[in-house]
């Protein structure tokens, strides 16, 4: 299975090329990635234009949203970091309270 996402940084130039040095290879925190792939996430990639991300995420048939939020919540590893990335980050104007990645609808496919 795979879910879409998107997200914007906030518009400073500076603190986007801070972003992409977080997420460059080495940047991410072992456990946070120990933590993606514990949850069944086979494959993570984002992609920006401007200042908006776009998330592919596969998974596997052990994944769920809930297992990910719960082991998340627990880990505060992921926790720090999901605190220092929101220095990058703004939700979209559409976004529920408390709402980072939003899943994006699919609408076409060949």
């Amino acid at each position: 299975m795979r879910y879409h996402f998107a997200l914007d940084l906030k518009d400073d130039p500076a603190l986007i090329a801070e972003y992409e040095r977080w997420h460059a290879p080495g940047g991410v925190w072992p456990e946070v990635l120990e933590d993606i792939r514990a949850a069944g996430i086979t494959a993570l990639d984002i992609y920006r234009t401007g200042n908006r991300m776009f998330m592919v995420m596969e998974v596997n048939g052990d994944f769920s949203f809930e297992k990910k939020s719960a082991t998340d919540a627990a880990n505060p590893r992921v926790q720090a970091w999901e605190e220092l990335m929101w220095k990058f980050q703004q939700p979209l104007p559409w976004a529920k309270e408390g709402e980072k990645w939003v899943l994006m609808d699919k609408i076409f496919e060949l």
